[in-house]
């Protein structure tokens, strides 16, 4: 009876955060509903100034792409500023940003290579805007993004803006939404009704100045910024129609990597703020930042353990059985996949393996973490 008990504990706390989580989300948000993001909420339409801020770090094959595609976008000029963000780059990329000083770029360098976050906050301290935007040298913005994520901060409860990510192809074009893509994008909207996103898009994001002067350099931006607005008593909301365009990977293989280097990244980030997590202080957030960040983080060990108990119970009747061998097949269609990659050309397959790569990622960056491994510098990735 233990066994039968574990079985179905393990198994509700394992698909929590996937399954669970989604519904009672949505029954909040239709519980104790808040004001939706809205462009059509104009309590304060007053323009504002803007500052672009563009990390980078040894750039020099990208960086004059990237300023050419921020000059070109349509906002006022008068009130409207592009800095470039170095952390400490070694090759010439400084130089390269300096030549567009004649048309108003900032070079902002950092004092010594501590990371992302530090070369921002060096811009934060000297950027003019009432609202900071946020990107990545990869990062291609459409021409009005701006102008549609200044409308959003015409609502006072918002205090930061979350793009929604597009890949590109190395062919050039653009590639379809997935099924998980879907699944999160969904999900944002909820928690952008509720109570605000728990994290945004780091590559394009913008909030108001005065959420960002509490900035933690060791703390991923994305989540620094999301739990900065819930301390100012503000949301942060994801924008379906402000968009950013960034190349897949030049090497595939590289995508594991990258995800357990931003796990690793957010373990920290929330290691360094388990106040978030304080139901008395941040109330429904709190809610958020446990079931979509910390139940996540700890499903592959869930599935681990559930996988264990299902083999022990499987003689114990027909369901539990097939629950096992279901485990056995789903398993070892993720595996074959991984030798044979042509399968993953199949939808359900695909899935399939994502799913099961993310959570081995997960695995994989929490053991890093708890034996000590922390990610501050960064290299961005070849697209």
């Amino acid at each position: 009876m233990v066994l039968i008990a574990l079985f179905w504990f393990l198994g509700v706390l394992a698909v929590y955060s996937y399954f669970i989580y989604p519904v009672l989300l949505k029954i909040l948000v239709v519980w104790k509903p808040s004001r939706l993001a809205s462009t059509s909420l104009q309590t304060d339409s007053s323009p504002v100034n803007i500052s672009l801020i563009v990390t980078a770090y040894n750039e020099q094959a990208r960086i004059k792409e990237k300023i050419e595609n921020s000059l070109a976008l349509n906002i006022d000029s008068n009130r409207f500023e592009v800095i470039v963000a170095s952390d400490c780059s070694e090759d010439d990329t400084d130089a390269i940003v300096k030549g567009y000083e004649d048309r108003g770029v900032r070079l902002v360098r950092a004092n010594e290579r501590l990371g992302k976050e530090n070369a921002q906050l060096a811009a934060i301290r000297v950027a003019r805007g009432d609202v900071l935007v946020f990107s990545d040298v990869a990062t291609q913005i459409p021409a009005d993004a701006i102008s549609r994520l200044e409308a959003y901060f015409e609502d006072p409860s918002i205090g930061a803006v979350s793009s929604e990510d597009r890949f590109i192809s190395q062919d050039g074009t653009v590639a379809g939404e997935g099924a998980y893509v879907r699944y999160e994008m969904w999900l944002r909207k909820l928690e952008s009704q509720l109570s605000g996103l728990i994290g945004l898009s780091g590559s394009f994001f913008a909030a108001r100045k005065s959420v960002c002067q509490e900035w933690d350099i060791y703390c991923p931006s994305d989540f620094n910024t999301a739990l900065n607005t819930a301390k100012a008593g503000l949301r942060s909301v994801s924008a379906p129609d402000v968009l950013g365009y960034y190349q897949d990977l030049k090497d595939a293989s590289k995508e594991y990597q990258r995800k357990v280097r931003t796990v690793i990244r957010g373990m920290t980030g929330l290691s360094r703020h388990k106040e978030v997590m304080n139901f008395g202080l941040f109330g429904a957030f709190a809610f958020q930042v446990i079931s979509h960040k910390l139940m996540r983080w700890l499903a592959p060990w869930f599935f681990l353990a559930f996988f264990i108990v299902s083999a022990l119970v499987a003689r114990d009747g027909f369901f539990y059985a097939l629950v096992f061998f279901g485990q056995l097949l789903f398993y070892g269609i993720s595996v074959v996949a991984h030798f044979l990659p042509q399968l993953r050309e199949i939808g359900s397959v695909k899935i399939i393996y994502f799913f099961v790569q993310v959570n081995v990622a997960l695995l994989d960056a929490a053991i890093k973490f708890l034996s000590g491994k922390r990610m501050t510098t960064w290299k961005p990735s070849a697209r």
